[in-house]
């Protein structure tokens, strides 16, 4: 009889919990939804010359950032889940630190490096007189450098669940490596890819603190949404109604893609 009180006062008390941190996370988008739709210069606002080229840009960057991620992101994610060498600790401490960085920080290290008076920057300037500081390119550098590692942390994840002895037997069958990684490979840890490419371009479209340093904030050019939204915020115009009516569109986005990757996942071979 005891034990039985106890157990439903742990029930209880678990669900006054669970409630509670559900609360937390539903509340700030319940909120954000009822003061768009409170406001009637919301759809201005949204279909606004300034959002929809944001917003393209946005798309087109962190797109173009998630499939340089994927390229050169997956060999190196599978070396690593098959190799043991010394070092591999200080290599998997590198793949991780720009997840941990301020990106105010990687802005900085990008500056560094590619900016004007950078190690890379300035002889690529006078050499063939291009910068990467503050152009488009400057955005995807900034998208890359912060999202690409939850990409290739994903994809190393993927590629150690995939079954060792499954490429040894398609070796002895006279398959090469390359058709082993395609065939065997690549199907078993294609949930673990597809969930790191929607990491990756979710963190690239959200990206704000390095783009802001490393790009600016260029109206048609490095301002992506995160940046509208923060220029909308502090303007004397619209205010705390221009950043909702922009944030707005961020959370459609990110339900959409956040939905077609749970079906992707659902479909895809392997999948539980």
């Amino acid at each position: 009889m005891e034990g039985a009180r106890l157990d439903r006062a742990m029930l209880a008390t678990v669900i006054l919990l669970a409630g509670g941190f559900a609360l937390f996370f539903v509340l700030p988008f319940v909120g954000l939804l009822e003061r768009a739709l409170d406001d009637s210069r919301t759809w201005d606002v949204m279909t606004s010359s300034t959002a929809l080229t944001a917003l393209r840009l946005s798309l087109i960057t962190a797109t173009t950032a998630t499939a340089i991620a994927v390229v050169f992101g997956t060999p190196v994610a599978y070396f690593l889940a098959r190799s043991r060498f010394r070092g591999r600790t200080l290599v998997d401490a590198l793949v991780d630190l720009p997840i941990v960085l301020p990106p105010t920080v990687a802005g900085v290290a990008l500056l560094t490096a590619f900016g004007r008076r950078g190690l890379l920057g300035e002889p690529i300037e006078q050499w063939t007189g291009f910068t990467f500081g503050f152009t488009t390119t400057a955005v995807v550098m900034a998208q890359l450098l912060v999202a690409a590692p939850f990409y290739v942390r994903a994809a190393i994840s993927g590629f150690e669940r995939v079954d060792v002895q499954q490429e040894r037997v398609a070796y002895t069958l006279g398959a090469s490596r390359t058709r082993t990684f395609f065939r065997v490979a690549m199907p078993q840890a294609w949930p673990a890819l597809v969930a790191g490419i929607v990491l990756c371009w979710a963190r690239a479209v959200g990206e704000l603190g390095a783009t802001l340093i490393f790009a600016g904030n260029l109206k048609g050019e490095t301002q992506t949404m995160p940046l509208a939204i923060i220029s909308a915020f502090e303007g004397t115009t619209l205010g705390l109604a221009g950043a909702i009516a922009l944030s707005l569109i961020l959370l459609a986005v990110a339900l959409a893609v956040l939905v077609v990757f749970r079906l992707t996942v659902r479909r895809a071979p392997g999948s539980l």
